[in-house]
């Protein structure tokens, strides 16, 4: 058994030869598992989700076709401006600056810590009391939605979590 194993792994190494891992002689691209949106594209979907309320898809696609005839580049599918809120960056929240309640719900920080939004609503919604969940409702909207995204939530924490994006329209 073991020695036919050996054969046909030798048998395998002959058809495949040496590049057995990579079966195309292409080189892998620079920016593989980035984004390939233009800077100016980059910069406008950042400023639209960085509000407190979720602006809608289609006037964020609006906004972007009105910068696509002054400058040109390419317009993102709603697709690529999902994965771009997916991916966004949240803001960073020092933890010695935040509500007692909220630092207690981060219990495994030390007080110098930055800490980034949705992991805040995350810690909120699992660990902490009625007001840190309050604290967290309040978070502008790409932290819970990004944090709404996370696994690990408790099933109590996650209904909480879906009934404040309810509430807010998220």
């Amino acid at each position: 058994m073991f020695n036919s194993l050996e054969i046909s792994l030798k048998n395998a190494e002959k058809r495949l030869g040496s590049k057995a891992k990579s079966l195309s002689n292409r080189q892998p691209r620079s920016d593989r598992g980035g984004m390939r949106l233009s800077p100016q594209v980059t910069d406008k979907l950042t400023s639209l989700v960085a509000s407190h309320e979720r602006p809608s898809v289609k006037r964020m696609c609006l906004e972007l076709e009105s910068l696509r005839k002054k400058n040109g580049p390419r317009i993102p599918t709603r697709a690529t401006i999902y994965q771009f809120m997916a991916k966004a960056q949240t803001p960073n929240y020092s933890v010695n600056h935040l509500p007692k309640s909220v630092q207690t719900a981060l219990y495994n920080l030390d007080s110098e810590s930055s800490v980034p939004g949705h992991q805040v609503a995350f810690y909120c919604f699992n660990y902490g009391d009625l007001a840190a969940i309050s604290f967290a409702a309040g978070l502008p909207w790409l932290a819970l939605y990004q944090a709404s995204r996370l696994r690990g939530f408790r099933p109590k924490s996650r209904g909480l979590l879906e009934a404040v994006l309810r509430t807010r329209g998220i």
